[in-house]
């Protein structure tokens, strides 16, 4: 076996692995026609309660999460990242956070190993979008691409936004990191990558939707097989709380808090009517659907 520098990173985690810190196994699984879904975990954010909370109404913000035994004080939503296979394509949708974000993610490369797939594997990777749980595990830790035989693909607005040098200064402090992050992650790939746009069939199967308001490009996806179908929504519905019973309060966890309300009532009402499964970056349990309840919606997970 020739040793390179990602065959001693793999089996440094291997090495992890076998000494007892077992990483987490797809957390969901389904069948879509002939192609294959799986959760897989990177882990989880820590993050404080006002990310989601500040200037929502307290005494309905608790009444809301007060029954799913979620904290007002302190979140740990998972991050859920997709692998569909499908034919010959092994297709990641977003790769998590990497080593350099929080500690408690950046499982991403162990817990596909657990699920029987190399980095190598990977034939394709697509972003929802370019916050760091999302683009910043795309390197390795030589600083070279994780997956070094893939395909890149993300929405043309996405890019054009954090590749803009303006970007970090108009972004806001609290958030200068995520776009110099972005931007180096994206240097790594500009020659690798493709774009598209609302609507455009990035695979075969693959349909890009505009869900645009957590980031200035976000995209969705709604995959279909045998005449089933799914949508990845990325961070679009970014909790399973107020996100679904209050799905047009406006949350500091999106950019454009006033566009990202109305992008995921619009989604919501689609899904719905459409009977489209989901899987959520977010959501626990990964993958479910989403049901008519109160005055919005709520999460069931598989």
């Amino acid at each position: 076996m020739r040793i390179t520098r990602r065959s001693f990173v793999a089996g440094a985690a291997a090495g992890v692995a076998a000494g007892g810190l077992l990483p987490r196994r797809a957390m969901a699984e389904m069948m879509l026609g002939e192609a294959r879904m799986t959760v897989v975990s990177d882990g989880n954010l820590m993050l404080p309660g006002s990310f989601t909370f500040a200037g929502l109404p307290e005494a309905e913000v608790a009444e809301i999460v007060a029954p799913l035994g979620v904290s007002i004080e302190a979140l740990e939503p998972p991050c859920n990242v997709t692998l569909l296979r499908m034919d010959d394509r092994v297709v990641l949708f977003d790769v998590g956070a990497g080593p350099d974000f929080m500690p408690s993610a950046g499982e991403l490369a162990a817990n596909l190993e657990a699920a029987g797939v190399a980095p190598e594997d990977v034939t394709d990777v697509i972003f929802t979008h370019a916050h760091p749980d999302h683009i910043w595990g795309l390197l390795d830790d030589f600083d070279e691409p994780l997956f070094p035989d893939a395909r890149y693909a993300m929405g043309r607005g996405e890019w054009d936004y954090w590749w803009n040098p303006e970007t970090v200064d108009t972004i806001g402090a609290e958030r200068q990191a995520f776009a110099v992050g972005a931007k180096r992650r994206m240097e790594a790939i500009e020659d690798r990558v493709a774009f598209f746009d609302d609507g455009d069939e990035v695979l075969p199967g693959v349909a890009a939707v505009a869900c645009v308001g957590h980031t200035p490009g976000h995209m969705g996806f709604e995959v279909r097989s045998g005449g089933e179908a799914v949508m990845v929504v990325g961070d679009a519905i970014g909790n399973h709380h107020v996100a679904f019973a209050r799905p047009g309060w406006e949350v500091n966890s999106d950019q454009d808090p006033e566009v990202g309300a109305a992008t995921r009532v619009a989604l919501m009402d689609r899904i719905v009517a459409d009977g489209l499964g989901i899987v959520g970056f977010h959501l626990p349990g990964g993958m479910g659907r989403v049901e008519k309840g109160g005055e919005g919606y709520r999460w069931v997970a598989m």
